[in-house]
């Protein structure tokens, strides 16, 4: 009589199982996630870049398709007729709003399902959000100071470690090993019986030649036998090196406008977006410099606390940060290695007198090293005498200098992606 064994797993789920459903959720509601995404951003200032976003996905689709069994035999099926509507009619809609859509009437008819509410963390909501922006043009690479290393296979080993080794590396390296050492052999074994059974025939098998052979033929068969398997001169591991990669070396330039025309909404916009573009490269490009740099009458380099909290005014000579800038480049990020980009960000209104003057600066000196350079005017009026200057650059550089306008905080958002949205090489 069988016993029946009953076999309970006790074993605790995986650490990470929770994790690890969760991305696999992600990765399948993507496009769902990524509208939530896009339309919180039009809705979104700076300050709440910090929040997660709730997403609302509809009943249909985290249905899951399900199989059944058909109805076995062979049956026929009697469908009602239609006796009121004919193809091409028009059916008047329902009164009293749709079943589940909160307005009109209660009704005993009709059933629905309840929005799925997802909510992304902080982190999935950044990570949703830059997964299609990049600096445009990051081509150049630096080769004489690299840091990066990239672990290659480079074939096989005799030394290693167990988690290295090669099985079947190693089981190609036992067999051909077998097969030499054998091969010898057993054409001698071959020999030796062709031999034996001749002496047989002529002699019969109580012949002393006949038992010399067949102890020959023992031997040899004994020291076959003895072959391992495999052995320890056949195991093969894995080899890795370190390989040198091109480390792509980038900088980006923040300019900001401080004069007396900035009041103070227009400051704190034009901090706000800084403060995205920062978060932005910090998040994307492991290694990536910043430069700060203010003005007013006068061009400073500072630090990022002072960029951002400095309370520091003054008169408009834009071009001041623009030699600065271009002095910076020269002195410290000139070599060929180097992308250089910059954003500036002003209200438009400059000395006229100095607003050509940064139009030749960057027309000549500037925009030839940079790999892109884009100019944000904030301001709800009609365009400045700077926006008209620089609109000059376009026809020649379009493709390595963008202008766009930033009116309200609600334009930060698209103002940044656009700027920014990934190019297709």
């Amino acid at each position: 009589m069988s016993q029946m064994v009953h076999i309970v797993d006790r074993r605790h789920d995986a650490r990470n199982k929770s994790t690890v459903n969760r991305q696999r959720f992600l990765r399948r509601f993507k496009g769902q996630i990524r509208d939530a995404v896009r339309q919180a951003i039009g809705r979104r200032n700076v300050r709440d870049i910090d929040a997660g976003e709730e997403v609302h996905i509809t009943g249909k689709d985290i249905s899951e398709p399900q199989f059944r069994h058909g109805r076995p035999g062979v049956w026929r099926r009697v469908n009602a007729g239609n006796d009121r509507f004919v193809p091409g009619d028009e059916l008047d809609r329902p009164s009293g709003g749709a079943a589940g859509s909160g307005s009109g009437q209660a009704s005993p008819d009709g059933e629905s399902l309840d929005d799925f509410v997802f909510t992304l963390s902080r982190e999935e909501f950044l990570d949703i959000f830059f997964e299609d922006l990049a600096l445009p043009n990051l081509v150049k690479t630096q080769l004489a100071q690299i840091q990066e290393y990239q672990s290659r296979r480079a074939g096989y080993t005799p030394t290693g470690t167990p988690a290295n080794i090669s099985i079947r590396r190693s089981m190609r390296g036992a067999a051909g090993r077998r097969i030499a050492h054998g091969a010898p052999l057993k054409q001698r074994l071959q020999a030796l019986q062709a031999e034996w059974e001749q002496v047989v025939a002529e002699r019969g098998e109580g012949d002393p030649r006949a038992r010399e052979l067949e102890e020959e033929m023992a031997r040899l068969r004994h020291r076959l036998e003895a072959i391992p398997f495999i052995d320890e001169f056949d195991l093969r591991y894995t080899h890795r090196v370190r390989v040198p990669q091109p480390s792509t070396q980038a900088v980006m330039f923040c300019l900001m406008d401080v004069s007396g025309s900035m009041d103070e909404e227009r400051k704190q916009i034009a901090k706000r977006f800084f403060m995205l573009l920062y978060l932005f490269l910090r998040r994307t490009y492991e290694r990536i410099e910043l430069v700060f740099v203010r003005h007013h009458t006068q061009a400073a380099e500072v630090d990022e606390d002072e960029f951002f909290h400095s309370r520091e005014s003054g008169g408009t000579v834009v071009s001041s940060a623009l030699a600065l800038t271009l002095k910076i480049v020269r002195e410290r990020y000139g070599s060929q290695a180097w992308n250089v980009y910059v954003a500036q960000a002003s209200d438009g209104d400059n000395w006229n007198d100095d607003s050509p003057l940064c139009r030749q600066l960057l027309d000549e000196s500037l925009l030839p090293l940079c790999q892109y350079y884009a100019y944000i005017e904030i301001n709800d009026e009609q365009p400045r005498n700077l926006w008209e200057e620089y609109a000059r650059l376009l026809p020649r550089h379009r493709e390595r200098f963008a202008m766009q306008r930033i009116a309200t905080p609600a334009d930060i958002f698209p103002v940044f992606r656009s700027l920014f949205q990934k190019r297709l090489s």
